[in-house]
């Protein structure tokens, strides 16, 4: 499997995993730095919408602001737009009217941090060591002497 089909996989699987717990978020699209969709919850056409939509906002409210930009929420009268960005992609969603910013936020980092490392996977339960028979030894040797 090729580097560009995992990513899209992994993106597709945080996609599918972040509607499934965040009910507020009506619809998602995780985009590269450059505005290529990776994944999204909805038709092209409307991910394309979204996608070039949210990283010109993100662009726009960056370039007014002397720190990197790593968040945004913009509250429209018909819900929010969500877009978050760490070091290799962005990550945008919309919601309904009135969502709970701070679960939405939560909720679209850990998305992100999915796609960076991959999924942890259970420590196995450490065995135990078997019981030292200690005191079996010492009544032999008392029997031999």
């Amino acid at each position: 499997m090729s580097v560009s089909v995992k990513r899209v996989s992994q993106a597709a699987d945080a996609l599918a995993h972040l509607t499934e717990i965040s009910t507020q978020i009506q619809a998602a699209v995780v985009l590269d730095r450059e505005g290529a969709v990776q994944a999204a919850t909805v038709d092209d056409d409307r991910a394309g919408r979204i996608a070039s939509s949210a990283l010109e906002l993100f662009r726009q409210a960056d370039a007014q602001r002397e720190q990197a930009l790593v968040q945004l929420d913009a509250a429209l009268a018909g819900g929010s737009v969500f877009v978050v960005r760490d070091e290799e992609r962005l990550i945008a969603a919309t919601t309904g009217p009135g969502p709970t910013a701070g679960l939405v936020f939560y909720d679209l980092k850990s998305a992100l941090r999915s796609l960076v490392a991959p999924p942890a996977k259970p420590k196995p339960k450490p065995r135990r060591a078997p019981a030292k028979r200690a005191a079996a030894t010492r009544k032999k040797k008392d029997a031999d002497a």
